[in-house]
């Protein structure tokens, strides 16, 4: 028998009753469905934005780690700059320090080079001086000097004998290891030669040496 069937069987207070329970039972399962929809449309939204964050956290992810790497690389950047900026200050005070060295040498040289010209000059003004000496030696005393082996000099002297005035007489002179006057090898031989030289060992008068030598000599004529 259906229900409709039925529910005519029934009185009509159990006949009220039957209906209201079937239009609950009816709006139940609508409010089911409707909860079931909204429910389902809630879970696809989640969905959507569940994976809209994950996208959102994949860029941000994404993007930190670029900007991680470019702040890598910049402080890479800055950390070279700073390496050659020690280095460009390093290298500028070398070149200070070598500038000062190079100046320092230039005027250490121009004192050499002046103390060289004042010592030239000096040297060629004794040579000039001595010089005359020898000329005037050679041209009033009859003295000639040369150099001969072993580092000696020479001094030959005339006008002495004035039967014979081209007669020579000589002796030879050194520096000995001690920077001493040394003489030998006199032509006469003359007694007091070596008296002389101890003389002019301590004296240092040359001139005089060679005067008490002439006169020795003329002495002996």
């Amino acid at each position: 028998m259906s229900c409709v069937g039925k529910a005519a069987e029934l009185r009509p207070t159990e006949a009220l009753s039957y209906k209201m329970v079937e239009d609950e039972l009816a709006l139940l399962d609508k409010s089911i469905n409707e909860f079931w929809n909204k429910f389902k449309s809630s879970v696809s939204d989640t969905s959507c934005q569940m994976m809209a964050l994950r996208d959102t956290y994949k860029d941000i992810n994404k993007a930190f780690t670029e900007i991680s790497r470019q702040n890598k690389l910049i402080q890479e950047k800055k950390d070279k700059l700073l390496k050659l900026t020690i280095e460009v200050k390093d290298k500028k005070q070398e070149l200070e320090v070598l500038a000062a060295n190079i100046q320092d040498l230039k005027e250490e040289y121009a004192k050499k080079k002046e103390t060289i010209s004042t010592a030239k000059k000096a040297s060629e003004e004794r040579l000039k001086r001595l010089q005359e000496s020898v000329d005037l030696y050679k041209e009033r005393l009859g003295l000639e000097i040369r150099k001969i082996y072993g580092d000696k000099l020479q001094f030959i002297f005339t006008n002495i004998d004035p039967k014979n005035p081209e007669s020579p007489f000589m002796f030879c002179l050194h520096l000995n290891e001690a920077r001493d006057y040394e003489v030998s090898d006199s032509a006469p031989q003359l007694e007091c030669l070596a008296e002389f030289q101890e003389n002019v060992r301590k004296t240092k008068n040359f001139s005089a040496f060679l005067a008490n030598v002439r006169k020795a000599y003329s002495t002996m004529v």
